[in-house]
């Protein structure tokens, strides 16, 4: 479990366990479960036996992608999602291949770089797209940068990506009004509401997906470690990997952009939100994984620390995220300082953030 101590003074004790067996393909050797360390074995000099190449788990091959430009790239993945919802409407054929090519593009980006993750992380809904087609797309590239902290290799993690960019097309079929005011529902409007990851799986399967783990992510993504989840009230083990991860996305996604008018909370404030009161809604492995990816405070992020000082955070330390390098600007009475210095937090452990600075403001 991630304490709510360690994210105000900004520890993350570890680093999550390798769940790259969950999301592995069949063929792939059986892995330790995500709460158990992988045994480590030395070398020995006894000779081992080489299988045959039947039995080897070959991961599938990719072509490799042009590097390409992050936002571009994540334009289009916003509008191949709301063209989707024009497929609905006109029957026409599901464009699988394409969708594929389009996550494999999205997830040889992130393995290049994190600037994709930034700039979906950070995205505001552009005028003109529909807003479940930003969500839908944010979703499904910040879940494949999880999966990749998780250990998943390439094709779990393009499927992963395949499930986000529809997990929410039984929204579509739904007053828009509902999504304004998910947090104020009536009764009678919870039970339609509650019936949309229904909804998307059958226009799913309706396409013929190239895989059912994308069904299961898809249904399953509102469902919750202790049942409390919707549509058919699953426990921990009984809903999927993916399923959780997608979860976890969407929940985030939805806090840091809501559909409006609601308010949108930074990234910090979403993150402290999710580990305060929805630690028992997720497993802790991937509120972990969430941590060690999502950068509570980004670059150019200004922060107060625990002496007063204020500071612009200059760059992410992957493994202690709330522990980034700094460089102060300010004295603990806001004075600027005529020489700013630089501090990497993960190197001084009585300093701390202990929050962020609007611009501008003390």
């Amino acid at each position: 479990m991630v304490r709510m101590s360690d994210v105000v003074r900004g520890i993350v004790r570890d680093k999550p366990a390798d769940a790259a067996g969950q999301a592995a393909s069949p063929a792939a050797p059986p892995q330790p479960p995500a709460h158990e360390a992988a045994p480590h074995h030395a070398a020995s000099p006894r000779a081992v036996e080489t299988p045959s190449l039947d039995t080897l788990p070959f991961e599938a091959v990719f072509p490799e992608m042009p590097a390409e430009s992050a936002e571009p790239l994540f334009t289009e993945a916003q509008l191949f999602v709301a063209r989707v919802r024009e497929i609905m409407r006109t029957g026409d054929a599901f464009p699988w291949a394409e969708l594929e090519r389009l996550v494999e593009r999205c997830a040889a980006s992130l393995e290049r770089s994190g600037e994709l993750f930034w700039v979906a992380n950070n995205a505001a809904a552009p005028a003109g797209v529909d807003y479940l087609a930003v969500h839908q797309a944010r979703v499904a590239i910040l879940a494949i940068a999880i999966g990749a902290s998780l250990g998943y290799r390439r094709a779990p993690r393009v499927q992963l990506g395949m499930a986000g960019c529809l997990i929410d097309v039984g929204l579509w079929q739904l007053p828009e009004s509902l999504l304004r005011r998910l947090d104020a529902l009536s009764p009678e409007e919870q039970a339609p509401y509650r019936s949309h990851p229904r909804l998307s799986v059958e226009w799913i399967r309706r396409w013929s997906p190239p895989s059912e783990a994308i069904v299961d992510a898809v249904l399953q993504h509102h469902e919750r470690e202790q049942g409390q989840g919707f549509p058919q009230g699953l426990h921990g083990a009984a809903s999927s990997q993916d399923a959780k991860i997608l979860g976890l996305i969407d929940t985030y996604t939805g806090l840091t952009l809501p559909p409006p008018p609601r308010p949108r909370l930074r990234p910090h404030e979403a993150v402290r939100e999710i580990v305060r009161t929805k630690h028992e809604l997720f497993p802790s492995a991937l509120v972990k994984a969430l941590l060690s990816e999502i950068s509570v405070f980004p670059p150019g992020t200004l922060v107060r620390l625990n002496t007063g000082e204020v500071g612009r955070v200059t760059a992410v330390n992957r493994n202690h995220p709330l522990r980034p390098h700094v460089e102060i600007v300010a004295d603990g009475k806001g004075q600027r300082m005529a020489s700013p210095k630089t501090t990497d937090l993960a190197d001084a452990p009585f300093l701390y953030i202990t929050g962020a600075v609007v611009e501008g403001g003390r």
